[in-house]
């Protein structure tokens, strides 16, 4: 036996496969829930009504527009200062939200006193139930504040108002909503003439702002013009000052030392180099060669004489180099003068350009400033706003909300979907196995039978019904049964054939009768035993023969078999009843009196059919089987529980003897065709209509 798969929302849904849903059978349930979802679509068009009619109050919408004139000449240019709205995506959105504003909803409801308005102002409203109980239990709460009181109209208005930039044009629509529709109307109208009015009182209080700043900050430029002027003629004054012209002299005259002072280095050193040879040599050819002198060569007799000589060159040498060592002090104390004059002439002259640099910017600021004080003066007055209303709103003749129309078709759509929801869930969280692929899927185990509801108010007219029908869908599909039954072991035809269920009130009982009755059909002898001892069922079925011996009678040797059993001869089947005795049923059936008793019977009968008592109730099946050649097991069709048939097939696991095949038993064949199961019937469905009574 297959392993349990897990039960989940999707595993009742009907599938064609393991990942996709079959929507035609899912249509097929929905079509099938039509009540239901009539009378979920009724109550919520009831309840739509209800609310349109008798809760629902109506509001009235008005509105009013906008258009911004980005079009606008100003009289006066102040070159950006006071022009007009720009008129992109942004400067519309801008206005929008200045409309939404606290402010310009303050200036409204003060116009209009919409604090007197109880539509606005709530605490001027009657309390509701829950209110006045909560003022019953927690006491009367202190009064608002005046400022938090303006605070709740202005809100309640801008609840109450919407603002929409018209796409692709300049126009804002001002829609306000109100249980009065002259009230809307007169509040609408009343934004758009306040909003054109805080634009032109917007421009006066920037043109006065700024004609105020622009006064005092040229009076400061003034006073910082007359300092910087003054300043430069002070520095003139007081500096003995000379041209570009002359300090481009100065630094020319300034490179020449320069040059000249690198002449008197390269001298200095080549007269110091010179007197330093004179002083080593000591050779008289190399004093002579590095004298130079002429009268030193005449000289070259008398050693005496030579090195008199030779100490004058050296002397003449030593003040050659002290002299020129002179003139280079002297140029580089020129150059030092000469620099310290640049630079102080330098530093003098940018002091100089940095004060008329502040004076000249002082003056220019000065200048323009004085001109924008003048252009801004003449501005005032002549303002005009960057908007205008297009369009006044007018009261509405017919409220906007409730939407009848609207409410009503959400109402029946949401009935539909509610009603299909409710079907869905219904049928996904239902009980039980609607096919026998299902059924088959689930526990790994063949069904042998599919047996149809059996008509009859009593269980001897469901008798009457399969002994008067012998060509009707009940008994055909007994036959198939039959059939699957006897060729389920190829080697073995079963003599002894169990009926079992999980629960009571599953057709087990009915299923043995048709079985037995079928079995006879062939022209053998066949023995229905009542293996339930506990109820007797099979008396509602034989109400003439309630309160004669059966089995416990016979195993106990206080009757024979022959006294025992009932024979009917219009379903040609022997019928041996249980009894209520104080004995246990599993006890009876384990000892050896009833092993002797099945024997005995095998040798008597072509074959026995025991009808048992639940699985999941008492063990007596499980006993039972030990002595069976195959065990049905009925499970009811749309009833029984996924984990109730696979808890009573792991008992009959636990005793190694397992189910030979399962009966999907009290089949209702309109329910089934009306989810779209007719084809799982098979020949019980529509395709066998005409070959049944």
């Amino acid at each position: 036996m297959t392993q349990a798969r897990s039960p989940s929302f999707f595993s009742a849904m009907p599938v064609q496969s393991e990942d996709v849903i079959d929507f035609s059978r899912l249509a097929h349930v929905v079509i099938a829930g039509w009540r239901v979802i009539l009378g979920v679509l009724l109550v919520c068009l009831l309840a739509g009504a209800l609310y349109v009619g008798w809760l629902a109050c109506p509001i009235y919408t008005a509105v009013a527009s906008v258009v911004l004139d980005t079009r606008e000449a100003q009289i006066v240019d102040l070159d950006g200062m006071m022009s007009g709205l720009r008129g992109d995506s942004d400067t519309l959105n801008t206005e929008v939200q200045v409309l939404r504003s606290r402010e310009l909803a303050g200036t409204v409801v003060e116009a209009l006193d919409l604090q007197a308005d109880p539509e606005f102002n709530a605490a001027l409203r009657a309390p509701s139930v829950f209110a006045r109980i909560k003022q019953l239990v927690w006491g009367k709460p202190p009064p608002a504040p005046p400022a938090q009181i303006r605070a709740m109209v202005e809100s309640a208005l801008l609840d109450r108002m919407s603002v929409r930039a018209v796409p692709s044009s300049y126009v804002i629509d001002i829609s306000v909503r109100s249980e009065s529709a002259a009230k809307a109307a007169q509040i609408a109208n009343e934004v758009a003439q306040r909003y054109i009015f805080n634009q032109i009182d917007l421009k006066f209080r920037a043109t006065e702002q700024a004609t105020t700043w622009l006064a005092q900050r040229v009076s400061a430029l003034k006073s910082d013009l007359a300092r910087d002027e003054a300043a430069v003629k002070r520095f003139t004054a007081q500096t003995t000052l000379v041209s570009v012209e002359g300090l481009q002299s100065l630094e020319i005259q300034l490179k020449d030392i320069r040059a000249r002072i690198v002449q008197s280095r390269a001298a200095v050193a080549a007269a110091k180099a010179q007197l330093a040879r004179l002083s080593s040599a000591t050779r008289i050819e190399e004093r002579r060669a590095l004298a130079e002198d002429a009268e030193l060569s005449n000289l070259s007799g008398d050693a005496a004489a030579f090195a008199r000589r030779y100490a004058q060159v050296v002397t003449r040498a030593r003040q050659e180099v002290a002299r020129l060592e002179g003139q280079l002090g002297a140029l580089e104390r020129s150059e030092a003068q000469f620099d310290a004059q640049i630079a102080r002439q330098s530093d003098d002259m940018i002091a100089l350009q940095e004060l008329s640099r502040e004076a000249e910017a002082s003056r220019t600021l000065y200048a323009y400033f004085l001109s924008r004080l003048k252009e801004t003066s003449a501005q005032q007055g002549i303002h005009q706003a960057d908007s205008r209303i297009l369009s006044r709103a007018i009261v509405p003749l017919a409220p906007s909300t409730p939407r009848v129309g609207l409410i009503l078709g959400l109402a029946a759509v949401l009935g539909v979907l509610a009603g299909v929801a409710l079907v869905l869930i219904r049928e996904a969280t239902a009980r039980g196995f609607w096919t026998a692929q299902d059924l088959e899927a689930e526990t790994g185990i063949a069904v042998l039978g599919q047996i149809p509801v059996i008509a009859g108010r009593t269980r001897r007219a469901v008798l009457d019904y399969l002994a008067s029908h012998p060509s009707s869908a009940p008994m055909e599909a007994i036959r198939n049964l039959r059939t699957s039954v006897l060729m389920s072991d190829a080697e073995t035809k079963p003599q002894v054939i169990l009926s079992t269920s999980a629960l009571p009130e599953e057709g087990k009982t009915t299923n043995s009768l048709g079985l037995a009755m079928n079995l006879a059909g062939l022209g053998k002898s066949v023995l229905l035993i009542e293996g339930d001892i506990r109820r007797n069922m099979l008396g509602a079925y034989f109400p003439d023969a309630v309160g004669a011996c059966g089995l416990v009678s016979v195993l106990k040797g206080v009757a024979e078999i022959e006294d025992c059993l009932i024979r009917d001869p219009d379903l040609g089947i022997s019928a041996l009843m249980g009894e209520s005795a104080p004995v246990n049923a599993a006890d009876l059936f384990m000892s050896e009196a009833f092993h002797a008793f099945m024997a005995q019977m095998r040798a008597r009968f072509d074959y026995i059919v025991i009808d048992t008592p639940p699985v999941l109730v008492v063990p007596d099946a499980r006993i039972i089987a030990r002595h069976a050649d195959a065990v049905l097991f009925s499970v009811r069709w749309h009833a029984t529980g996924k984990a109730q048939v696979q808890q009573a097939l792991q008992l009959f696991e636990a005793v190694h003897r397992p189910v030979t095949g399962l009966i999907l038993s009290r089949i209702d064949p309109r329910r089934m065709r009306r989810r779209g199961y007719g084809a799982a019937l098979g020949g019980y469905g529509a395709y066998g209509a005409n070959y049944y009574e």
